[in-house]
């Protein structure tokens, strides 16, 4: 008798443990979650792609042309806006995937889940990063660059490991039932509960938990150093805190709220319900395009509210107004010059 070992849930059906290939009446269909997804994923990712891909190149050509990287918040911030880009750069591939299933191979695959891993769980560390640096430089009067780079590496490496069960357990699958290809994990029968289970909830520790405690950890301290202060400009620093941590809170904790239910299904079972468990998948879609959207938000929160990084901004945007003005005087000045030619030419041919 043949098994396959499968995701408990996706968008296309839901299985209990081994999916025995004999009993295919067992199979929770989810037509409904799969057509949903066909409209509302492409549509959100679109959205985030423009959007997040417009702020953070902006981010980075500022960083890279204008602006010197004289603090840790400089370093993290473009490194924030880099992972945030190449998160963006896979949602093409979940779109496609969304409308006609997974046609692109199981190399592809792999990569495009383990790059959506670990880019996002680097945005996430990086914010908890540059809420310490916030904290030493108001309360501790420190600056600096120190040891960023070390600590952005050490960032990249942990994200990294994270996205290596995708490197190994992602494939693409072909359902009997003969519907699109599905990229997704599959685990050995042998491991399948306590390994899928181990990584969910380790993803959520790493890329929420502890990040979550950290930013909640060290704002606070902030905050209190700035409620203590009567000064305008702290005060504003103060609302960029709370706007910061609330922002974090509405887009990450339904998310990771929905996946940590998920995680205890895997355990329990106790999703056993069919309607039950369309309705998880469909608050997964949901919240974890929220989720994304932060990435799209991270410009704004992180750094355009600087005045600093303000001006930059507006430097950079009046130089490429120039800069199209002139290309356009020049095409004009080209374009007369050679009407003016052509005329010559002719008349001269005549």
């Amino acid at each position: 008798m043949d098994y396959l070992e499968v995701e408990y849930s996706d968008e296309y059906y839901n299985y209990s443990e081994s999916y025995n290939l004999d009993d295919y009446h067992t199979i929770c269909i989810k037509d409904e979650i799969r057509n949903f997804g066909k409209v509302f994923l492409p549509i959100f990712y679109t959205l985030a792609l423009i959007t997040g891909l417009a702020g953070n190149a902006l981010v980075v050509a500022i960083y890279t042309y204008y602006k010197k990287l004289k603090t840790k918040t400089d370093v993290y911030i473009l490194n924030l806006a880099i992972a945030d880009i190449l998160l963006l750069l896979t949602l093409p591939f979940w779109a496609a995937d969304a409308v006609h299933g997974w046609e692109l191979g199981e190399v592809m695959c792999k990569i495009t889940s383990a790059l959506y891993v670990t880019n996002f769980s680097c945005g996430i560390l990086f914010l908890a990063c540059i809420s310490i640096d916030l904290y030493q430089a108001i309360i501790e009067a420190r600056t600096g660059k120190g040891k960023s780079l070390i600590i952005c590496l050490i960032v990249w490496m942990a994200a990294v490991i994270l996205s290596l069960p995708e490197l190994i357990f992602t494939t693409v699958s072909e359902p009997q039932d003969g519907t699109r290809k599905i990229c997704h994990s599959v685990y050995p029968t042998s491991m399948a509960r306590p390994a899928k289970a181990t990584i969910q909830i380790l993803e959520i520790v790493i890329s929420f938990g502890i990040p979550f405690i950290v930013m909640l950890f060290f704002y606070t301290k902030v905050a209190h150093t700035l409620a203590r202060t009567p000064n305008v400009k702290k005060w504003r620093a103060f609302k960029v805190l709370l706007a910061v941590v609330g922002v974090f809170i509405l887009t990450q904790m339904p998310y990771n709220m929905v996946k940590l239910c998920r995680s205890v299904d895997v355990i329990y079972s106790f999703l056993s319900d069919c309607e039950t468990s369309k309705r998880f998948d469909m608050a997964n879609q949901i919240t974890e395009s929220i989720a994304l959207f932060h990435s799209c938000l991270n410009p704004i929160l992180y750094t355009f509210v600087g005045v600093s990084i303000k001006k930059h901004i507006a430097k950079f945007l009046k130089s490429f107004s120039n800069h199209q003005r002139r290309n356009r005087e020049n095409v004009t000045e080209i374009s007369l010059n050679s009407h003016s030619n052509s005329e010559s030419t002719c008349t001269f041919s005549i």
